[in-house]
């Protein structure tokens, strides 16, 4: 029998202004929610979610914003798994002339802050990064303390956190959380390869880091860039589940501009059913998590 694959759709990052970047990327929290919208109907059972200030288009922490996201979908009466990013607030530049004060381009902030539209919103599922590491020009900043605040209060919210990995530091910090009865298992992870300073977009990466994973787990994996596609493959037939999106990739081929996050969720379905497996419902994508 063919394998239920859930396809994951990151809608938007919070990384440079889409004038700069990509002119299709969302950024105002209508066009974010309608192209999470766009996506479910093309195939995705999971939407995740950062927000922009609609204005500049620069990532944002804004509460306002993620709740107008949020009640758009679940205005539509389209049936989408939602999941918020945590990842905002861990961004650190240190000071030329006092390192430990950041300067422009930090967002460090408490675990509190970080995860206040997850208590509010409550959605099924919200990511949560597993470590710290240089992240382009930047440091990404999750100490164990900080996960720990984080982990309980998204417990206490009752959502299920996706514990993004960028190497196999981050994979052992993940299982030693949950050893020690921090998350639950088994837990669901997501293998986020090619990202600058963390593990590459190969094979050997994805399948080094699945092998680690406890017995049990649910997991997903991605590339980015030009990864975007072999690694759908790759984790389809590693036995994985998978995510795309216009957070991680811009194009649907070489030179080729995707036009929207739609045409991208309906490339990882047409290679998903080129391997022999199909595309899990929402509602099958609730019943492999647990949810």
């Amino acid at each position: 029998m063919a394998r239920k694959v859930i396809v994951s759709c990151a809608v938007t990052g919070g990384a440079a202004p889409p004038a700069t970047k990509h002119p299709g990327l969302p950024f105002s929290p209508e066009e974010i929610a309608v192209s999470a919208i766009e996506a479910a109907r093309a195939g995705a059972a999971i939407a995740h979610i950062h927000v922009r200030d609609p204005d500049t288009g620069t990532g944002s922490m804004e509460p306002a914003y993620y709740r107008e996201v949020v009640e758009r979908i679940r205005a539509s009466g389209v049936d989408l798994i939602i999941n918020l990013t945590t990842g905002a607030g861990g961004r650190f530049v240190p000071g030329e002339e006092e390192p430990a004060m950041g300067m422009a381009g930090s967002g460090f902030r408490t675990p509190e802050f970080r995860v206040q539209h997850v208590e509010e919103l409550r959605p099924e599922i919200c990511s949560l990064d597993m470590g710290s590491m240089n992240f382009g020009p930047h440091v990404f900043i999750n100490t164990p303390q900080h996960l720990t605040r984080m982990a309980e209060a998204i417990r206490k919210a009752g959502v299920k956190p996706e514990l993004e990995v960028f190497d196999s530091g981050h994979l052992r910090l993940a299982k030693k959380l949950i050893a020690d009865g921090i998350i639950d298992a088994p837990a669901m992870f997501q293998l986020c390869l090619g990202i600058s300073w963390g593990e590459g977009a190969t094979t050997q990466a994805m399948l080094h880091m699945r092998d680690q994973l406890p017995p049990g787990s649910l997991w997903a994996g991605f590339g980015i860039a030009q990864y975007q596609f072999p690694m759908v493959a790759q984790a389809v037939i590693l036995g994985g589940h998978v995510r795309v999106g216009l957070e991680d990739n811009l194009y649907l081929s070489r030179g080729v501009p995707a036009p929207n996050n739609a045409a991208l969720v309906s490339r990882a379905v047409e290679i998903i059913g080129l391997l022999g497996e199909e595309v899990a419902t929402p509602d099958e994508a609730r019943e492999l998590l647990g949810l």
